[in-house]
């Protein structure tokens, strides 16, 4: 309607310009048209016709709409509109699974809006600013709650059925899963947060002895237990049992300790102690005609070395330790060198060495459980040493430094020593009855 009012105003406001009227009669000539009321026809008709056509293409779809137009439209009833749109929607609906289903990609759906709960699942927050706000030595100390719990739950419990939500800030811990999931979490939880495992004194020794028979005279002082690791032995002592060890291995002239004994461990958080050195080595050659030498090295880099991670949770009532221990052992045996061609006007058969790194690795990873009143010994078999070794050790003359084990790359036995000190805070005097040691199984 609007639009033929204003084709209506159109033409009685042409008809009273005569002068315009005289000029456009004459351009319509030019085009072959008799009068402008010819040439306005087509335009007439255009405006005509077009409200209904931009109605129907508008109707569900959002598009651009003539301002009368948009009133005719607004005019409707409310159900006829919303039919329409509903339908236009079923129709963009469709055609986009059409187009995922088509196009090989993935179908994505919105779903229904909320958690799917078939097996009982619960939403719990927890509070762990208690523990937070006491670790100062890393950036985001909830990252090991997180760890812990999946250590504790095991990591597909997470990543399938039943949906599993694990997701933690500095001052939060959010869960959503089983009620007995819940139950070993908020356990967990209490652990961290307990006011009375804040910083623990620990002693982790790392030691080396170039034969394993030192366990020929202190045999009696150990008791063992069950390592999953291949060629890994572990054993529980007591403290006076432990110092007796220490005593027969101070006594041999292979023994070297390579850590310092004392340090300070947040429960829950790892600790890494390292003796890593970088050596580097030609690794390859980039032939250069404007260089003298006709060649540029390539310098490589190798790091190599031992790494321990020991990270302790005490139970809340300190009387057992939960730790997991990470080694890695990364060594050098030795440089192969190998020849290239680097031929130049001066030198044309010159041949260049360059060096291959031939390597020896060993990683262990496991979880330990035993009392705070007892000692940890692991012995991790014979292992590349990638420490640096004292001549002293390998004089078979004094004052001839000779190697144990001819040209091959010196090998060890490294043993690890862990005794919980007691809280920072205070002295460590409590004494702590026995419990049968227990074994968690290799961590993965």
């Amino acid at each position: 309607m609007a639009a033929r009012a204003l084709v209506a105003i159109l033409l009685f406001k042409l008809k009273n310009v005569e002068q315009w009227q005289s000029a456009v009669n004459r351009r319509a000539r030019e085009f072959g048209c008799p009068s402008v009321q010819h040439l306005l026809l087509p335009v007439i008709l255009w405006l005509t016709l077009l409200p209904p056509i931009f109605a129907q293409s508008t109707s569900g779809g959002g598009r651009w709409l003539p301002a009368g137009v948009r009133r005719a439209v607004a005019e409707q009833p409310a159900g006829g509109n919303s039919s329409v749109r509903a339908a236009a929607a079923s129709d963009d609906a469709s055609a986009d699974e059409a187009a995922d289903s088509t196009d090989g990609s993935a179908r994505v759906t919105r779903g229904t809006g909320k958690l799917p709960n078939e097996h009982g699942q619960v939403y719990r927050e927890y509070d762990i600013t208690p523990y937070t706000i006491r670790v100062t030595s890393t950036a985001r100390p909830e990252q090991a709650l997180i760890d812990w719990i999946l250590r504790e739950t095991g990591y597909e419990a997470w990543h399938g059925e039943p949906l599993g939500v694990l997701s933690a800030t500095r001052r939060k811990l959010r869960v959503y899963h089983t009620p007995e999931m819940q139950k070993v979490v908020a356990d967990l939880v209490d652990r961290f947060v307990s006011s009375e495992a804040e910083t623990w004194n620990f002693s982790l020794r790392v030691m080396t002895v170039d034969h394993p028979n030192w366990r020929e005279r202190v045999k009696r002082n150990l008791t063992p237990v069950n390592a999953q690791t291949p060629g890994v032995s572990a054993w529980l002592l007591q403290r006076e049992q432990a110092a007796v060890v220490m005593a027969e291995l101070r006594r041999r002239s292979d023994f070297r300790e390579h850590s310092s004994p004392h340090m300070l461990v947040s429960n829950g958080q790892p600790t890494v102690v390292s003796a890593m050195r970088n050596r580097t080595y030609i690794r390859d050659l980039a032939l250069r005609p404007d260089l003298w030498q006709g060649f540029e090295a390539q310098p490589g880099q190798v790091e190599e070395g031992f790494s321990l991670e020991f990270s302790p949770l005490l139970s809340r009532d300190r009387g057992l330790i939960d730790a997991v221990i990470k080694l890695n052992i990364d060594q050098i045996e030795r440089m192969i060198p190998v020849e290239l061609e680097t031929p130049t006007p001066a030198a044309p058969r010159q041949r260049t060495p360059i060096q291959v790194p031939q390597t020896a690795q060993f990683r262990f990873h496991e979880r330990f459980r035993w009392p705070v009143g007892q000692v940890l010994l692991i012995g991790m078999g014979v292992v590349p040493l990638a420490v640096p070794v004292d001549a002293k050790a390998t004089e078979l003359v004094p004052g001839i430094p000779m190697p144990l084990m001819g040209k091959n790359a010196p090998r060890a036995e490294l043993l690890v020593m862990i005794e919980a000190k007691g809280p920072s805070s205070a002295n460590f005097g409590t004494n702590v009855t026995s419990s049968p040691p227990q074994r968690q199984g290799r961590t993965r």
